[in-house]
């Protein structure tokens, strides 16, 4: 069995952050399977709409996303491989990908107001699409949390604070990263299914 206790103060820190992200990862997945159980137990409300329609933008969204965790991991990889010119583009490419993004998922909730005709509230709302447009708006910002992170990584990058196996902030930010891409694809799979 491992002793957590053992190794350089710089071992002890990689460790206490990865549990920190890890712990945040599970809190949130937690939040995110409780709404999409209150999804499923609202299901047996008359005002219901059974032929749930997903909006094509949300479906680009998906590929878009899915390339990004690609190009992401080839980033990091990069980077711990000491190719510098090769992280930072493929970091920029990344990024993109983030904003390319976060617009697709405003056209999807341009779709689901102008093309089926609900809004999150008020008289023209349904309860299905306010929750669809709760939990896509609450993924949405764990996004923009992500390239937030994205864009400290690639400052620290272009200050060359990577170099020597030190890439504990390129780790976490892809880890956060490839959670919200696979977070993404549950959902959607999800509301398909469900």
């Amino acid at each position: 069995m491992a002793d957590y206790t053992e190794g350089t103060e710089e071992h002890k820190l990689r460790r206490a952050k990865k549990m920190m992200l890890w712990f945040g990862i599970i809190s949130l997945s937690m939040s995110f399977a409780g709404w999409t159980s209150a999804y499923v137990v609202s299901k047996e409300r008359p005002d219901w709409v059974e032929d749930l329609e997903i909006p094509s933008a949300f479906i680009i969204s998906l590929v878009v996303i899915l390339i990004s965790s690609l190009t992401l991991h080839f980033a990091k990889r990069s980077i711990q491989k000491e190719a510098p010119k090769k992280g930072m583009y493929l970091l920029l490419v990344t990024i993109v990908l983030g904003l390319a993004f976060v617009f697709f998922q405003f056209k999807g909730f341009q779709e689901i107001i102008g093309i089926f005709g609900y809004n999150p509230t008020g008289p023209t709302s349904n309860i299905t699409y306010t929750f669809i447009f709760l939990i896509a708006v609450v993924h949405l910002v764990h996004v923009v949390a992500g390239l937030v992170c994205l864009f400290v990584v690639l400052y620290n990058h272009s200050r060359k604070k990577y170099a020597h196996g030190k890439t504990l902030g390129v780790e976490l930010a892809t880890t956060f990263w490839h959670f919200v891409d696979i977070l993404w694809v549950y959902l959607l799979l999800f509301f398909y299914i469900v």
